[in-house]
């Protein structure tokens, strides 16, 4: 079992850029798919972002295509978020997921691919 813990979150001026990173705490002897979401209030829990166990490959939400880049490094078993132009609509608590495994492409962003969940973090893109 992996325990992801996030890290990151903040407030921004629309525009601006933050980092979140996660550490999928526990078995650090696998690496696993990982996954942001995000849910804004009132708003059902979406996905963000994902990035496969190897091969680097990638999935993300159309509208923050070209403004986010999801990304990991093995060595430190840590995944990030880099979030660039951020806009009022970016506001949520962000969350990181771990799946076992190597997931299949297309199931990347079903929150049902995933087994572990952080307990967020909260980003807010204000003036």
């Amino acid at each position: 079992q992996v325990q992801p813990v996030e890290s990151g979150g903040g407030l921004v001026q629309p525009g601006g850029s933050l980092r979140l990173s996660c550490a999928p705490s526990g078995r650090s002897d696998r690496t696993y798919a990982m996954a942001w979401f995000r849910q804004a209030p009132g708003k059902n829990r979406e996905f963000v972002a994902a990035i496969k166990r190897t091969g680097g490959g990638t999935a993300y939400l159309d509208t923050v295509k070209g403004r986010f880049i999801v990304s990991r490094d093995n060595m430190k078993n840590l995944v990030y978020l880099q979030m660039n132009n951020l806009k009022p609509e970016d506001t949520a608590v962000y969350y990181c997921a771990a799946a076992a495994g190597n997931p299949v492409t297309s199931s990347l962003g079903h929150a049902r691919t995933y087994d572990d969940w952080g307990q967020g973090t909260q980003v807010t893109v204000s003036s």
